[in-house]
């Protein structure tokens, strides 16, 4: 056989695989229970994040039409629960599958799980209007989770166990201390303000999302009901900051958590035109203009110049 005719016997094979592939391709989307643009799906995401993922699902919805993405909140262990449950696409938490989930996932359900980091949260500390105390050391917060701080502060979370918040507090913060047994455990973050609110020895941790998006009138008005306590800069011994942006992106705020999505699913559905979304300019744009910090586009930070 010449070279020339190898050639197009060649082409033609190559031809009639992207033809085939393609028509398989098709056949097998029409078999999909959804697509990126149509179709619903439920997902379970950590209570701490609603605000913000409410925000994203809106978009989505708004610019997809034809699409419906269900949420269920959550703490953060009954998300990871839901790895194991099949009616539920994807989890949005504040870590990623360990190596024993997946294999789990990959052995029983069939479905190698996706995760990515999409944006950095923060641990807020709130304090009643009327308090003396608005600013910490790191030292000073574990004095008050331990009970050993020189005042009497009431710890207040949301959940008594089982939230990522909790979880960050026990692994990041107090490590091999134990958190002292008058901390409170509210229902939701909301229920953490209202109760800081109404308690002048109370301390609060939620996630800064609740609290930091000065466009947000319900989080103006919680605003006016706790105040945002300043805790040591990461990089300045005695000078203190706010969880604000571009604190939370440089880490110069000391409690700084990932948010990440774990996507369970074998087609190209809505689960992962979520996902990309979430990863994508638009919603990098939806947690920028929520006050996290987007961890997969960057943006400019520039100071403001005061005019008299």
């Amino acid at each position: 056989m010449s070279s020339l005719m190898c050639c197009r016997w060649a082409g033609v094979m190559v031809l009639s695989i992207l033809f085939f592939s393609c028509t398989n391709y098709e056949q097998d989307k029409k078999n999909w229970p959804d697509t990126w643009n149509s179709g619903t799906i439920h997902i379970s995401a950590d209570e701490s994040f609603k605000p913000v993922i409410d925000a994203q699902v809106q978009v989505y919805e708004s610019n997809v039409p034809g699409t419906k993405i269900i949420v269920q909140y959550k703490p953060e262990a009954d998300c990871l629960r839901d790895l194991a449950n099949d009616s539920i696409r994807m989890i949005i938490a504040t870590r990623g599958v360990t190596v024993n989930e997946e294999n789990f996932m990959i052995d029983s359900m069939g479905v190698e799980p996706r995760q990515r980091v999409v944006a950095r949260d923060a641990i807020a500390v709130i304090v009643n209007p009327l308090s003396s105390d608005s600013m910490f050391t790191m030292q000073e917060i574990r004095e008050v989770l331990t009970g050993r701080y020189t005042k009497k502060l009431i710890p207040v979370f949301d959940g008594a166990k089982a939230t990522s918040t909790v979880r960050f507090i026990v692994d990041s913060v107090l490590k091999q201390e134990v958190l002292s047994p008058n901390a409170v455990a509210a229902k939701t973050s909301e229920e953490v303000i209202d109760y800081v609110a109404k308690n002048r020895d109370a301390i609060g941790f939620i996630g800064v999302n609740w609290i930091g998006n000065k466009e947000d009138t319900t989080q103006t008005a919680f605003l006016q009901k706790v105040k945002i306590a300043y805790l040591e800069s990461t990089i300045k011994p005695g000078g203190y900051v706010l969880p604000w942006q571009v604190n939370i992106s440089a880490k110069i705020y000391p409690m700084v958590r990932d948010l990440v999505y774990i996507l369970k699913e074998n087609h190209k559905g809505l689960g992962t035109g979520f996902s990309d979304f979430l990863s994508d300019d638009k919603g990098q744009l939806v947690f920028k203009r929520a006050y996290l910090s987007p961890a997969i586009r960057s943006f400019v930070v520039r100071e403001a110049e005061l005019r008299k």
